[in-house]
């Protein structure tokens, strides 16, 4: 049976990952400049394997709005388009042969609103998962006390710590959306 202590530190490195996975998912939003992490979600159907673009290509961003994809194997190239044209990003890959360039053109309005909606959805999403983490690690707590019968007072601090750790990551979210949310919205 894991300790208190334990159950902290679980819950803490948890919440974490919940972050950071969160943070992959907003860093995959469009914002209208050219950024390679847009393509992190993209899988490419490569000999028959789903396989990332930055597994098949060298990804750069020559200037602000273009995304160049320097494919490693040219026979990719067909793949890599059609693996972007199904995506949602929006983008149109344009192939001069050797290369698959994407124009990162500016957002309209309704688009940058959309993405707003995404964002939102991911943070929700996050917040969510933290929660989940909490109540995990509120029923190992519980599940202690009753086993160890440990003091009411301690479990209720240790309740009361778990709380402010949420809250902690919570806020964090919260924080990670609206720079977000401020990116898509500057023009």
């Amino acid at each position: 049976m894991p300790t208190l202590e334990e159950i902290q530190t679980d819950a803490e490195a948890r919440m974490q990952k919940a972050i950071t996975s969160t943070q992959s998912e907003l860093s995959s939003i469009r914002t209208g400049r050219a950024n390679p992490q847009l393509l992190d979600r993209v899988s490419v159907d490569y000999y028959g394997a789903p396989t990332p673009v930055h597994q098949l290509a060298n990804v750069s961003t020559p200037d602000g709005q273009t995304i160049l994809i320097q494919p490693y194997d040219k026979s990719a190239i067909p793949a890599i388009e059609k693996a972007i044209a199904q995506s949602e990003l929006g983008l149109t890959p344009n192939n001069d042969g050797s290369n698959v360039r994407l124009t990162v053109p500016p957002l309209t309005e309704e688009r940058r609103k959309e993405m707003v909606k995404l964002t939102k959805k991911y943070g929700e999403d996050g917040k969510v998962a933290v929660r989940n983490i909490r109540r995990d690690a509120q029923d190992s707590i519980k599940k202690l006390e009753k086993e160890e019968k440990m003091p009411e007072d301690v479990i209720k601090g240790e309740l009361e710590d778990l709380q402010k750790l949420t809250d902690k990551y919570v806020h964090q979210l919260d924080s990670l959306v609206d720079n977000k949310e401020k990116e898509l919205m500057t023009i």
